[in-house]
């Protein structure tokens, strides 16, 4: 990946690739999670800790291969869990579904192991899954396997679930017998074939198992999340104009008959409600819009923006931290930040609240009905009341009682002919 973060905290869609593995064997029914972590750990174990507060950890100090890592887990595999289901946290996109699918197959009580293949369009340099009357007999490398078996499709995604009962004893009976002289995972179905074991295959489509090792990968799956990620929120009821150029979050919230226009930008933790229109070139992050709404475009919202029913958020507004009442309007050119607006009060452009003093930041409380002329600066900490008029081009920085007439600006001055007088002096 060429970076100083740790491959697997790279971000997909809002969340790291170890947290959409994390999410998704909690909801295939894992209640026992160990991860396998190398020698600097420290950013791993905290991520994975937001996500799954009780998962464990192991440390792999040396690397030997894919089945001395998941002995590194010793101690819980050696319990006897039902099953084991091994996974890598670069290969973020598998379903919760097909976890589910692995397990039930075990569950069966037919075969120790399930592998997770797919059907590559080029299965050059893969594993291949040698299956034979339906039963999975072997998992050979490319460079390992004979011209028939290269012709083989079906190739292996590296993830497996185990029996619980048997596990332990597979896995330590792989040796290192080869040109690595590493502990493969894949020699587990050659030696549960020898001990009288079944095995099997689950194909899945290969955009599931995408692996990402470095930028093009991950934009790779990014693209594959993105368009589940749009496709649910279509079939959930929400329309997306062009659907291609608007990029949505793993949690993003889209309440029926939203309409989403081009290039719309959803961050993390942004729901929509019913009939909201979210025009093009806006900006969501750490959001909550109500029913109705009309947002930009070019509208931007910062965390903790929360705005009631039938707001309207015209171009280039940008709210942080603030509540919006129900049908106020704020329609051109402002900031409102660290602020309580009332219901149907209007905004007008230009104006913004003045929040941060250079040290601290500060609240503007603004009551229903109000009026707030184009141009006015609101100094926090400042109360505006209810149905309160507020002059253009008006700096505030006292409260404003109910229903006043606030006026904060510099008397007009007039000079008659100065104007003439300037330009007739330049042309000398």
């Amino acid at each position: 990946m060429r970076s100083a973060r740790p491959k697997v905290l790279h971000k997909l869609a809002g969340r790291s690739m170890l947290a959409h593995v994390l999410s998704s064997v909690v909801k295939a029914g894992a209640d026992r999670i160990v991860i396998v972590a190398g020698s600097d750990p420290a950013a791993v174990i905290a991520e994975a800790k937001a996500i799954a507060p009780g998962a464990e950890f192991a440390i792999q100090a040396e690397r030997l291969g894919t089945a001395h890592a998941v002995l590194a887990a010793r101690e819980a595999i050696a319990q006897g869990y039902d099953d084991i289901l091994v996974v890598f946290a670069d290969t973020p996109l598998v379903r919760p579904e097909t976890f589910a699918k692995m397990r039930k197959a075990l569950a069966e009580g037919r075969d120790a192991i399930v592998a997770l293949g797919f059907e590559a369009k080029d299965p050059t340099g893969y594993g291949r899954l040698i299956v034979e009357d339906d039963a999975l007999v072997a998992i050979r490398e490319d460079r390992d396997a004979s011209e028939a078996e290269r012709g083989v499709r079906i190739c292996n995604a590296g993830l497996m679930a185990l029996d619980g009962a048997r596990a332990l004893g597979l896995l330590e009976a792989v040796g290192n017998a080869n040109a690595k002289g590493e502990f493969y995972l894949t020699d587990v179905v050659a030696i549960a074939k020898g001990c009288g074991f079944g095995a099997s295959a689950l194909k899945v489509a290969e955009d599931e198992v995408l692996g990402i090792n470095d930028r093009a990968q991950l934009a790779a799956a990014e693209a594959t999340l993105q368009r589940r990620l749009r496709e649910a929120a279509m079939q959930n009821g929400a329309t997306l104009v062009d659907p291609l150029s608007v990029t949505l979050s793993f949690d993003t919230s889209l309440d029926r008959d939203v309409i989403v226009e081009p290039h719309v930008v959803f961050g993390v933790g942004v729901s929509v409600g019913e009939g909201t229109l979210i025009r093009s070139f806006s900006h969501l992050e750490g959001a909550t819009v109500g029913p109705n709404v009309s947002l930009g475009p070019f509208a931007r919202l910062r965390p903790g923006a929360e705005l009631g029913p039938n707001v309207h958020i015209g171009n280039f507004v940008e709210v942080k931290a603030s509540y919006v009442g129900a049908g106020a309007k704020i329609n051109h050119l402002s900031y409102i930040g660290d602020a309580a607006i009332g219901a149907k009060t209007n905004v007008g452009a230009g104006a913004i609240t003045c929040n941060y003093d250079g040290a601290g930041k500060y609240r503007t409380e603004i009551g229903e009905n109000a009026f707030i002329g184009s141009n006015s600066s609101l100094v926090a900490p400042v109360k505006i009341g209810a149905g309160a008029y507020i002059g253009s081009g008006s700096v505030i920085t006292k409260d404003v009682e109910p229903d006043a007439l606030a006026l904060g600006r510099a008397g007009q001055i007039e000079k008659p002919g100065w104007a003439k007088a300037f330009r007739s002096k330049k042309q000398k």
